[in-house]
């Protein structure tokens, strides 16, 4: 089946991530990356859309991706950053430059970070992403689908109806 790159959504993971189910799974889970995006991919096709899956420990390679993300037509970003949360202006920028190239970001997090560490209470992300999805388990990158197709199908329909 050809990939639809008018109906594609990034999947990205940051630092860390790929130990999913291997650490601290009373905090994070015993899923594993993998059963993640493979959860998430069915049920974007669902909705007619395609989930490209990324894991990197190097906040470059998130930020290149994200920087390039509307060019390649990508429609939206669910993003887990993991630490990078907390301390990287640099995505933050790349967030905010995907989002005014109509690219929006949902930033998702597997544990409640507002009750955690007090360095893990700020979000540099927030408030270049649409929403924020914290504290639901692994099942916060299903919901992160569920609101960012919302939006896109909703933005889909206002633009339409201004035609």
């Amino acid at each position: 089946m050809k990939k639809k790159e008018q109906r594609r959504i990034l999947l990205l993971n940051g630092p860390n991530l790929n130990l999913l189910g291997k650490r601290n799974p009373d905090v994070y889970g015993k899923e594993t990356l993998s059963d993640i995006t493979k959860k998430v991919s069915l049920k974007a096709k669902e909705s007619d859309y395609f989930i490209e899956g990324w894991h990197t420990n190097y906040e470059g390679k998130l930020i290149d991706l994200i920087q390039t993300a509307p060019a390649k037509g990508v429609k939206g970003i669910i993003l887990n950053a993991g630490g990078l949360t907390h301390t990287s202006v640099c995505l933050r920028d790349a967030v905010d430059f995907a989002r005014e190239q109509g690219v929006p970001t949902i930033e998702v997090h597997i544990s409640n970070i507002h009750i955690r560490e007090t360095f893990r209470h700020v979000s540099l992300l927030t408030g270049v992403c649409i929403r924020q999805v914290s504290g639901m388990g692994t099942k916060g990158y299903l919901e992160a689908l569920r609101e960012l197709i919302v939006h896109l199908e909703l933005e889909s329909l206002n633009v339409n109806n201004k035609l």
